[in-house]
């Protein structure tokens, strides 16, 4: 599968990451598809923006690790007001507690990087495009 197959136009994806290869990464995947993406470098000023606008988000890729305000705790804020939006965790500490905290605080997925560009566009698939239905998943 690849993402030129996939039509996001339509569609708003957040990156909140500070790992600025990563957020390269993600661009070069996203560039074709036609969704609209807005970075954050940081937890705070993710959190700002979710509470003070009410702007169509479609899919959130989450790192764990950003500064000032971590990933868990975004993921808290977000969920006040979006409920249903995907947030996607992704981080590359392997630690069964971090896990269990993002999908505690509402992650619908804990990924480790690096994440292959076919696991991407599969999530992508799945949470864009697929009815699915909010599962939590705790150990």
């Amino acid at each position: 599968m690849k993402v030129n197959s996939l039509n996001l136009e339509d569609k708003k994806i957040i990156i909140v990451e500070d790992d600025l290869p990563s957020v390269r990464y993600y661009e070069t995947l996203l560039r074709n598809s036609g969704a609209g993406i807005k970075v954050f470098r940081n937890g705070k000023e993710f959190a700002d923006y979710v509470t003070t606008t009410n702007e169509k988000i479609d899919l959130v890729f989450m790192d764990f690790l950003v500064p000032i305000v971590n990933g868990v705790e975004c993921t808290r804020i977000f969920r006040k007001s979006r409920k249903k939006v995907p947030v996607l965790m992704v981080t590359g500490y392997a630690s069964e507690q971090i896990k269990r905290e993002a999908f505690l605080a509402g992650c619908d997925e804990y990924l480790l990087k690096p994440i292959f560009p076919e696991i991407i566009y599969s999530l992508l698939e799945k949470y864009l495009f697929e009815k699915v239905t909010r599962q939590y998943y705790i150990d």
